[in-house]
């Protein structure tokens, strides 16, 4: 079982840590909090994990145009440690109008962006020196000072489950191929053989390994 938290600040602040307090008290699996352009993903679940003893905290989700994929290892990593190893990423793409009127970053080629973005924080997280020539991101640039870095903080644990947050049946496939879950936003059951569907396609192509994705596609 899971509890979502939606987004902080709309003035129901107190019920929502006394609900994850419950929720943890209960035995419930994991806890989530959103952000859209109001109250961030990572601060809501430092706060929450600190108030709670073995719920999980789950972000559903932190926006992929908000920050680089280097920074997202690096909150990735960071709630891990403070949580115990209580952390689950969830990312989504976000739409146009936050992406672009919010954010200021393009919303083009949201699926090949994705893929590109999961395989840099999974390679930063595995603390590995990060060096990665994509079609949306090179890492280091290749005409300037920088090197190709590693990963200070040690996560709790080998491996940080990543989900993503899709709607559409491309989207749904990349979801099967290259992540540990899948957050159902506008599910409904009526569909859910086709959505699984979707699913299964992608796993299938991963060879059911799923979230193997080693580094930029070829």
């Amino acid at each position: 079982l899971g509890l979502n938290l939606g987004y902080w600040g709309a003035g129901n602040d107190a019920d929502n840590l006394a609900l994850a307090r419950e929720a943890d008290r209960l035995g419930y699996a994991v806890c989530w909090a959103a952000e859209a352009y109001g109250s961030d993903a990572p601060t809501v679940l430092a706060w929450v994990a600190a108030q709670t003893t073995q719920i999980d905290v789950g972000a559903a989700v932190m926006q992929i145009p908000a920050r680089s994929p280097a920074m997202t290892a690096m909150t990735a990593a960071t709630l891990d440690v403070l949580s115990g190893g209580r952390f689950r990423l969830g990312l989504g793409v976000s739409g146009p109008q936050v992406s672009e009127g919010w954010h200021g970053v393009r919303f083009d080629k949201p699926l090949g962006r994705t893929r590109e973005y999961v395989d840099i924080v999974r390679m930063a997280l595995r603390r590995e020196r990060v060096a990665y020539a994509g079609e949306h991101f090179t890492l280091p640039l290749p005409d300037g000072p920088g090197k190709a870095l590693q990963l200070t903080v040690h996560p709790v644990r080998e491996t940080i489950p990543v989900y993503l947050a899709a709607v559409g049946p491309k989207n749904l496939e990349l979801t099967g191929e290259i992540a540990d879950g899948w957050l159902a936003i506008f599910f409904s059951p009526e569909f859910a053989g086709d959505l699984v569907g979707s699913l299964e396609t992608g796993a299938r192509r991963a060879g059911f390994r799923g979230a193997r994705s080693q580094g930029p596609p070829p």
